[in-house]
């Protein structure tokens, strides 16, 4: 793999991550009740403490994204 290539890999593993980001971040907002009923049955954790769980998911795995993604992304586009 040559540096051009890496670019567009990491480029397109950004564009999806952060796509399937916002399209859980968006199913939480529109959908809350739902989700909060299905993962209270499936896990049994209490519904009160799942909203917390939610942040904290959707906030780790945005900082996963910067730093997995979107830094050696632009780190490879200054190089080029």
């Amino acid at each position: 793999m040559n540096i051009n290539e890496l670019t567009t890999f990491f480029g397109w593993c950004t564009v999806l991550n952060i796509g399937l980001l916002a399209f859980a971040a968006i199913f939480l907002f529109f959908f809350r009740g739902f989700a909060i009923n299905v993962h209270t049955k499936l896990t049994g954790v209490s519904a009160s403490k799942l909203p917390s769980l939610y942040f904290s998911y959707l906030a780790n795995y945005k900082l996963s994204i910067i730093v997995f993604n979107l830094v050696p992304y632009i780190a490879l586009k200054v190089m080029v």
